[in-house]
């Protein structure tokens, strides 16, 4: 839920009109508009570039992993779930709240790598790969924007 979401909703649960704090999140959080879509703009431009960079990296350090067989199928499907992450963290810079990332990405995906048998300390290494790459296609400081969201992803992910 966005800033924006949470001030309105807190403010009409207590029958008041929205505080002086809240307007200058609000304000706040519009003046940082333009940075959000600029990362945004970086993530989905780059997005196969991060994903395929991202995963030769991962191949790199975890050379034994079910997506690194051979098997044309797990391979596409991990690039495919790095690909789906990249698009969630874009999602969640745009409207400047992790709700995006819990809700879609983590409640419910650690469970099901786990179901599927894919090693989450792999898929933890995997996020941390196309965490870098993107980070190194930033500015310093829409990189420290943008890392947080990432860390969140890895943290939930997390065995």
């Amino acid at each position: 839920m966005s800033i924006i979401t949470r001030a309105i909703a807190s403010a009409d649960r207590e029958a008041r009109y929205l505080s002086s704090g809240e307007l200058q999140a609000i304000r706040d959080f519009y003046e940082a508009g333009p940075q959000r879509l600029r990362i945004a703009s970086i993530l989905s431009e780059n997005e196969p570039q991060i994903v395929q960079l991202g995963s030769q990296r991962f191949w790199q350090r975890c050379p034994y992993t079910p997506s690194n067989s051979g098997n044309p199928t797990f391979r596409a499907s991990c690039m495919r779930d790095q690909g789906w992450y990249v698009r969630l963290i874009v999602y969640s810079v745009i409207v400047g709240d992790i709700e995006p990332l819990q809700r879609i990405g983590v409640n419910g995906a650690k469970e099901m790598y786990t179901s599927l048998e894919i090693p989450l300390r792999n898929l933890v290494e995997a996020l941390r790969c196309l965490k870098e790459v993107a980070l190194e296609m930033m500015t310093v400081e829409d990189a420290s924007e943008v890392a947080p969201y990432f860390d969140y992803l890895i943290q939930g992910m997390m065995p």
